[in-house]
Parts: structure tokens; sequence; C-alpha cells
């Protein structure tokens, strides 16, 4: 129970830090906002502030930032819909923001803690390619395949990139001499690997590095995840609602605090790039809504606007309801305990 409820608290701490970019900057920018608000549905907790309501609601699946105007049409000047255009990507695009600022706080913390990845083998998995090649923990790798390797990230693109079965040809430091090993690829499933692991030093320098590197990848594997969906090569079912990810966050906090940061990074910069996509009803449509403003000149027509963002929340809801009844619930095993 105590990590369920500490699941809802980080997943809503990641949603209410991304509606708090909106806020900020519309404040900053001059923007009356009318309501910040924390959850969906009924309000439980109320507080009036100087010119907004701040709330708490009962559902921990959302939370919004209301703006004088951003809907409906209104008279005055610090409405959303009559500041500048630029202010207006400004607000719509901070919740993004915030979203990547904190994926990179996350993994800066996990670097720290951790320490960040090195060109030197940490470990060999036994029975692996690596072993039977003959290298040893403490070995430093510095050429696969007579190019040169500076980082872990050069060793894992390189040995990714290697074919099945290939001979890898890769050169060490050990004892301080050098020395040429030949280790076999293999597949484990669909990515090389040769059964090696980092060993890890602690650096702020490197933490700050690898703290954008890691923001960078999730970003990237989101990109890829979408582009594999387009092709038919990945079930929607396989993607993960907001129970799924409740549930995701209470794995990682009972594992402890780095695996809860990690995911807390992981998420964050999901949520920011998911955002992002051009579709009615999310940041990214807003956007869009905003530049095609500012290239013809005029806003675009109120009624067009709203039955495409209409059909954007509409179409939001029935997959985020599909995911969690044929993804996430399928996954915890919960249909067969509600069939009983």
């Amino acid at each position: 129970m105590n990590t369920l409820i500490g699941s809802i608290i980080v997943f809503m701490l990641v949603i209410t830090l991304h509606e708090l970019g909106h806020f900020s900057v519309a404040k900053m920018v001059g923007i009356k906002v009318n309501e910040f608000s924390i959850g969906m549905g009924p309000k439980i907790f109320q507080k009036e502030g100087l010119e907004t309501k701040y709330s708490i609601r009962i559902l921990p699946i959302g939370g919004y930032v209301a703006m004088e105007g951003e809907d409906e049409r209104s008279d005055d000047p610090r409405s959303f819909n009559n500041v500048n255009v630029f202010k207006r990507m400004a607000v719509v695009v901070a919740g993004v923001c915030m979203n990547f600022i904190l994926a990179v706080i996350a993994f800066f913390i996990v670097a720290v803690i951790v320490g960040t990845p090195t060109n030197t083998i940490g470990s060999i998995v036994d029975n692996s390619s690596a072993y039977h090649a003959g290298l040893y923990a403490g070995d430093k790798i510095i050429e696969i395949n007579d190019i040169p390797t500076k980082n872990w990230e050069d060793i894992v693109f390189n040995i990714s990139n290697s074919k099945e079965n290939s001979d890898i040809r890769i050169k060490i430091t050990r004892n301080h001499n050098e020395l040429v090993k030949h280790v076999i690829a293999k597949s484990n499933n669909g990515r090389i690997q040769i059964g090696i692991t980092p060993n890890y030093e602690k650096s702020i320098s490197n933490a700050i590095k690898y703290s954008f590197l890691d923001t960078i990848q999730v970003i990237k594997d989101v990109f890829m995840t979408i582009k594999l969906l387009f092709k038919g090569n990945v079930d929607v079912t396989m993607l993960s609602g907001p129970v799924g990810v409740i549930s995701v966050i209470g794995q990682a906090t009972s594992l402890g605090m780095v695996y809860l940061l990690k995911m807390i990074g992981i998420i964050s910069a999901n949520l920011g790039v998911v955002n992002l996509l051009p579709i009615p009803a999310l940041d990214g449509g807003k956007l869009l809504f905003l530049i095609i403003e500012k290239l013809i000149g005029k806003k675009i027509n109120e009624k067009i606007e709203n039955t495409l963002s209409l059909i954007g929340i509409s179409f939001l809801l029935f997959l985020m309801l599909y995911i969690t009844l044929f993804g996430d619930l399928a996954r915890m095993n919960l249909w067969n305990v509600i069939k009983k």
C-alpha cells in the first residue's frame, strides 16, 4: 500500500512539475492564470490566491493550468490569446522543457551516486564471448576493430554494430601492456553483446555529461518506439498507460533510490517527448497551431481549432483506455482476478 501511494506521489510530481512550467512562464510573461490544478475530476482541496485558484483533484492522472482566454474569447488584455504569439509559444513549450530539466537532474543525481561508465571493464559475464576470449575485469579497451575507443559509448556502439558471429578485434591495455583479443559477436534478444560491463568512476564533470546523454538517449528511444509503432513492429498494448507507469514506479521504488531516480528521468523525458507530438490537445498540437498562426498572419478559426482539439482529446482518451485495459491490466494479469 505504501509503495502504491509513493508511486502515485512520484507520478504526480512529474505531472505537477510539467504544469508548473506552464504556470511559471505564463505568470512571467503576464498572462492571467485562473486556476492551477493537480489531478483531474472533483476537487478535494482548493485555495484562493490573489487572482489564481489552486486546487487538488481526486484523480491522480494529470493536471492543468487554466489561463484566461485560452479556450474561450476574452477581452482581457492579459488573456492567453491577446498576448504576443512568441509569448504563447514560450508558455506552451515550458512544460516540456521542465520535463527535460527534471530528467537531466534525475540522471545527474544517479551519475553522482553510482558514477559514470569508463572504457575499463568492470566485470565479465561467465561463459560469455568475452570470458572465452580471455578478457578480464580491469582491462582497458582502447580499440575495437582498429577504431579508437575514448569512452564506454564508443565501445557499445562498435560492438552493437558488429554482425552476429563475426570476429571483433579488441585491443586492450593490461598491466601497462597492449594486447589484442578476438571476441565472437553474439546476439542476445536481437542485440549484439559480448558479455562485459563497465567500471564506474565518480566525477562531477562526467555526471553532467552523462545526465544530458542519458536524457537524449531516452528521447531517441521514444522516437524509435513511435517509428516501430507506425511500421507495425511494436503493438500498442506494449505501451504503458497511467496504471502501468505507476506500477513500474512502484517496482523501481522497491529496488532503491537509484532505480527510482532513473525511472523518474525516463518517465519525465518520455512525457516531454509525447507532449511535443503534433496532436491537437497536446502541447505539440498547440505549438503547431501557433506556428501556423505566425506563418499566415492570423489566428486559426476558433471552431476548427476547437473541433480538432476535441478530436485529439477523444483519440488520446480512447488510446489511454485501450492501453490500460489491454496493456497494463493484461501485463499485471488483473483480468483473471476481475473475472473471478
